[in-house]
């Protein structure tokens, strides 16, 4: 006769389901990765609210499931019976079996039909008479941001407070995916095509967020960030601040992710005694063309964008050509 199998008592298996559940539910509360970040435009408000009403369907679903697996564990058991006898056969319930094969449709249903009525209020910017309409390009390995006036921004895009911001997304080298949690979904940057998206800052603050596609082994370093302002700081900081800053945000957004922030070297190596780097024609050639492993970062940098940066490099980083004339 085989050895009975000692049972693990139903009590401990409960109250660990209930330390899991409470777990996940201080989790959630405290924005413990399992609830999305306080949403600050009209859009992301929608996403987030489609998100708790999917999980207020499937936490129901799992703990009816989960609570009727316990109680008839609980009713079924063997009640010291052999294991080699067998227990009291059951026939099937025909109401019960149609009700647990349409309900679980009827959920679905009432679900689809729900994320169908969010998805236009997402996707669709609100009438607006005077959107800001900012291009976005992605590139290995920052977000270069074009304002209406012909600024330039790298890494952070300055936006006016309670003002829609139409968002034209490209990528200049490899498929990136431009998300600023707060602010709305995830849209890709897609080489040689044209992705839109909005969302409208209901209030001041800086809003960040990754490049949430692999765009190669630097990736981790592609954050993006949002400054929402006033109206005025915007208008300051796009005919003044932005053109002023150029070269200096082209180094720190660019540059010093690999090389340092002073040019010392980093997961690239040093430049700051690389004459090259104060040679418009010498970096415009590796910007536009990259060199060795470095991939093209400037692919798309126009002149006004080269010159800046190596005006900046000429009186902040370049230390002088080493002995050996490197």
């Amino acid at each position: 006769m085989p050895a009975r199998v000692r049972r693990k008592p139903l009590l401990s298996l409960l109250v660990a389901a209930l330390v899991v559940l409470a777990a996940a539910g201080a989790a959630a509360a405290g924005n413990g990765g399992l609830a999305p970040v306080t949403p600050n435009s009209p859009n992301a408000h929608r996403i987030a609210t489609t998100y708790w009403v999917i999980v207020g369907f499937t936490a129901f679903i799992f703990v009816l499931v989960e609570g009727l697996l316990v109680y008839f564990a609980v009713k079924y058991r063997s009640r010291g019976r052999g294991r080699e006898v067998e227990g009291a056969q059951v026939h099937g319930h025909t109401r019960l079996e149609v009700i647990w094969t349409a309900g679980p449709v009827v959920v679905l249903a009432v679900i689809a039909a729900f994320v169908f009525y969010q998805l236009p209020h997402i996707s669709n910017a609100p009438a607006a008479s005077n959107p800001l309409r900012v291009t976005v390009e992605g590139h290995q390995f920052y977000w270069q941001f074009d304002y209406p006036n012909g600024a330039i921004s790298i890494g952070d895009l300055h936006v006016p407070v309670k003002q829609v911001v139409d968002l034209r997304v490209i990528s200049g080298d490899v498929i990136h995916s431009w998300w600023i949690p707060a602010l709305g979904g995830k849209i890709q940057a897609i080489p040689g095509r044209t992705n839109h998206t909005w969302f409208e800052a209901e209030g001041m603050g800086s809003f960040a967020g990754p490049c949430a596609e692999l765009c190669g082994i630097y990736h981790a370093s592609m954050q993006g960030t949002v400054v929402v302002e006033t109206a005025d700081a915007y208008r300051t900081y796009v005919t003044k601040t932005a053109p002023a800053t150029l070269g200096k945000q082209v180094f720190h957004g660019v540059c010093a992710t690999c090389h340092g922030m002073e040019g010392q070297g980093g997961y690239g190596p040093a430049i700051n005694t690389n004459p090259t780097i104060i040679s418009e024609r010498g970096m415009s050639t590796i910007a536009h063309n990259g060199f060795v492993t470095m991939p093209a970062v400037g692919d798309t940098w126009s002149e006004r964008e080269v010159e800046a940066l190596v005006a900046y490099m000429r009186k902040h980083i370049y230390k002088g050509a080493t002995t050996s004339g490197g």
